[in-house]
């Protein structure tokens, strides 16, 4: 009977230590957390030579369902509903502009520049914004996920918002705002340095000007 009641007490410690129901000072069953990442490794430090010039938010609800062909989805199958939330920006690149693309009038009165057009940086995913609704998985899908080295994965979730989020960019009008701050930008740098009339341009590589 003895033992049967210190079975039963342990069996009761054991299950309110895995709830979190002890003081965490009492509690001989709680986890503690220790962060043994290694030291941050510095790769590689390139020069920036171009004038970040716009950024847009934007955000995806991608529906991944796979299904079996031959059986039900409570079998065989999975679905993920995740809200995908990240940033865009558009640069102009000034590293290639040379002397042949800037034209000043003898009297330093007039300037003229010319510029590439404005292109996207890569889609960037906030993870911390970020999250999966819901997830549905059929059973043979949860019993793998048991000999799983990583049953959460949702790389592949997240590839497909950061491919819609650049396809959505593409669309937008982040590259045109771009080009419209960066010649603003350089009105105004170029007047004050007492030049009376600015013109920028935006070239392409057959040579065509955007206004």
């Amino acid at each position: 009977m003895l033992f049967m009641a210190l079975v039963l007490l342990l069996l009761l410690l054991l299950l309110a230590g895995v709830l979190n129901l002890l003081p965490k000072a009492t509690n001989p069953f709680g986890t503690e957390t220790k962060d043994r990442t290694g030291p941050v490794l510095l790769k590689s430090i390139q020069d920036m030579s171009r004038y970040e010039a716009a950024s847009g938010s934007f955000q995806v609800v991608v529906d991944l369902d796979k299904d079996a062909k031959f059986l039900p989805d409570a079998v065989r199958g999975n679905r993920t509903l995740f809200v995908g939330k990240g940033e865009v920006g558009a640069f102009v690149d000034l590293g290639d502009v040379g002397e042949d693309q800037v034209k000043v009038s003898r009297d330093r009165t007039e300037a003229t520049v010319k510029l590439p057009h404005a292109r996207l940086e890569k889609p960037a995913l906030d993870a911390e914004r970020s999250y999966a609704v819901t997830k549905q998985r059929g059973l043979l899908d949860r019993l793998a996920d048991v000999f799983s080295d990583n049953p959460n994965d949702e790389r592949e979730v997240h590839k497909l918002a950061v491919r819609h989020i650049g396809q959505a960019a593409k669309k937008s009008d982040l590259t045109d705002r771009a080009e419209k701050n960066t010649r603003n930008m350089l009105r105004e740098l170029l007047v004050s340095l007492g030049y009376e009339k600015v013109s920028v341009q935006f070239t392409d590589d057959r040579g065509k000007r955007g206004r």
